[in-house]
């Protein structure tokens, strides 16, 4: 699923391509691309029309669009899920093959909004916005957590958050209602900058070292954002098709068995939550156990597979 820089980028190209304009028509091609909205496709539709786009807003990995006229506030909330992807196309250029929403405009740009999506994860919806936000947030994602990025972010209820929390680091990193944006590729990333395994409970980090992971957070994100985000097929680009390069960088997400780039050892991969945690063996030493007992299975096969050295 794309995280804070990939929406980050698809949020900026929106911007300087919707931004201001008035919808004419609205196409759902497929029923589920619209499934979050309660009045169904036809009222999707309906409502969109005539309204002109506000400026283009992000929160974690969540998108809207606020309308810039007298209408009732609300919104229209994009999720990319999977495979969703939001692009501005020349109106004569040829449909694409998983093409479920078409937005055309009031004017003369010879662009149309197109909403494509694979998978069907994804969608468009239509919400009220949260009363008094200046932002237009829609209600649906209230719930969400500001990003890292984010100016008014505050590093001190994080903190305050984290020691409260009985969880492991990375659990609360990908937490969207502590810190929102942040999925398992950058959180490896951050943890493997931080020299923090991805185990470590959340209750033993002080706030100097909380504060280090955050600016190794924001670290990432922005060298991401600067090449277009991480591209590892074909489901995620911009709103011009274009994909991002930042894989090129990864320092330890997808880098199984290949060498630290700061210590040399085997990078290593292990299950988690569905998902796999890449780490370094050396660099980022699993914790301690609280008690005398049994280890916990994660820590026993993370200690397993740290190098050993042979005392002659």
């Amino acid at each position: 699923m794309p995280e804070l820089p990939e929406v980050e980028v698809v949020r900026r190209g929106l911007e300087r391509w919707v931004s201001g304009r008035t919808v004419a028509e609205v196409q759902v091609l497929h029923p589920r691309a619209v499934r979050r909205h309660l009045g169904g496709a036809e009222d999707f539709a309906a409502r969109l029309r005539g309204r002109r786009a506000g400026t283009v807003r992000r929160r974690g990995k969540y998108l809207w669009l606020p309308f810039d006229d007298d209408a009732p506030v609300e919104s229209v909330l994009a999720h990319l899920g999977m495979s969703g992807q939001l692009l501005v196309q020349p109106a004569e250029a040829p449909d694409e093959k998983h093409l479920r929403i078409r937005v055309r405009f009031a004017d003369a740009a010879g662009t149309e909004l197109r909403f494509v999506d694979q998978r069907t994860f994804g969608g468009l919806s239509l919400h009220d916005t949260v009363p008094g936000d200046l932002e237009g947030l829609p209600d649906a994602i209230a719930h969400i957590a500001r990003d890292p990025l984010d100016p008014v972010f505050d590093e001190a209820a994080f903190h305050l958050a984290l020691r409260r929390r009985r969880t492991t680091i990375k659990r609360a990193l990908l937490d969207q209602s502590l810190i929102s944006g942040v999925g398992n590729i950058y959180a490896d990333e951050a943890l493997w900058r931080a020299r923090l395994h991805y185990d470590r409970p959340t209750a033993t980090l002080t706030r100097p070292r909380a504060a280090e992971l955050l600016d190794h957070v924001r670290e990432v994100m922005t060298a991401a954002l600067a090449v277009g985000g991480t591209s590892f097929d074909s489901l995620y680009v911009n709103v011009n098709g274009e994909s991002g390069y930042f894989e090129r960088s990864l320092d330890a997400y997808g880098r199984e068995d290949e060498p630290c780039r700061r210590c040399g050892t085997a990078m290593r991969r292990r299950p988690w939550m569905n998902r796999s945690s890449y780490f370094c063996p050396r660099c980022q030493r699993p914790p301690r156990p609280a008690t005398s007992g049994a280890r916990p299975a994660s820590l026993a096969a993370a200690a397993s597979s740290l190098p050993t050295r042979v005392v002659s």
